[in-house]
């Protein structure tokens, strides 16, 4: 019976243990393609990956998002990388705390060295701000950036401004005026961050307009811009990021399901023991 339990114990030690070695792993492996992608790059590699991950033994994902947290830690590392020393920074996130995006984005364009942002999938709202910060953007062929009109509780700040151009003053509510005196403040402070942000190897006409794109409203704040448009918008980006982005990217898994949502097979061309 005492063996029964001891063997039972050892099953709940090693269960519970399971999730720590598993993203112990995951961390060694995730260093070791880092370690590959900077001599690639001959850069500095920074990553800021926002994914859902199963991080505990309940297995609860985590919505992650760009915080005060993160952007501590992104600008700790710019500030320990040489001055002349090339930044490769590696940015997956659907957004979040504009104080945390405008703080990274500033360290970027204060580094002397080359920073270079690549986006393998995404990089919505904030994640766009830091982007724009970047000497060179590298999207993916299919890779997306967003708006970046503030939000205000809840709503996009042009949408609340608008309301003053449709209604009459003596029709809107305190609340509303309130709000839209503070979404009008919000848009002139954004779009003069994004005008110093932006490079210079853009000129002044061309950072004016693409800051006025991006944060009055013309499109929704979930629009995605993709490469072509980015390029219509006079953004400079490429398409060139390093086949080693996407191998980090598998490294960052999102929760575990009974049943996966996407599956692929090796491809027509394959046969039994050849090497993938």
């Amino acid at each position: 019976m005492n063996v029964f339990f001891d063997i039972l114990i050892l099953f709940f030690m090693i269960s519970a243990l399971q999730p720590v070695i598993k993203q112990e792993f995951l961390k060694a492996s995730r260093q070791n393609v880092i370690s590959r992608i900077e001599k690639k790059t001959k850069s500095r590699v920074i990553t800021l990956i926002h994914r859902q991950e199963t991080m505990s033994i309940l297995g609860f994902p985590v919505m992650r998002y760009i915080d005060i947290n993160d952007s501590e830690k992104v600008i700790r590392a710019i500030q320990t990388t040489g001055a002349d020393t090339p930044i490769s920074l590696i940015l997956h996130t659907p957004g979040g705390i504009a104080l945390a995006a405008l703080q990274i984005a500033k360290a970027i364009k204060s580094h002397k060295g080359k920073v270079t942002v690549y986006v393998p999938h995404y990089a919505m709202s904030g994640g766009t701000l830091i982007a724009l910060a970047a000497d060179e953007i590298a999207m993916g062929e299919h890779s997306v950036l967003g708006p970046v009109d503030p939000q205000i509780d809840k709503y996009p700040a042009p949408s609340i401004v608008n309301v003053l151009r449709q209604k009459p003053i003596a029709e809107i509510d305190d609340e509303t005026l309130i709000l839209a005196d503070i979404s009008q403040k919000a848009i002139s402070q954004l779009e003069n961050s994004i005008i110093d942000l932006l490079p210079e190897t853009y000129s002044e006409e061309d950072r004016k307009r693409i800051s006025e794109a991006l944060t009055r409203g013309h499109w929704t704040h979930d629009f995605p811009i993709s490469v072509d448009v980015a390029r219509q918008l006079g953004l400079k980006v490429t398409t060139d990021v390093p086949p080693e982005v996407y191998e980090l990217m598998d490294l960052f898994p999102q929760p575990m399901r009974s049943t996966p949502s996407v599956e692929f097979g090796p491809g027509p061309n394959y046969h039994r023991g050849q090497k993938k």
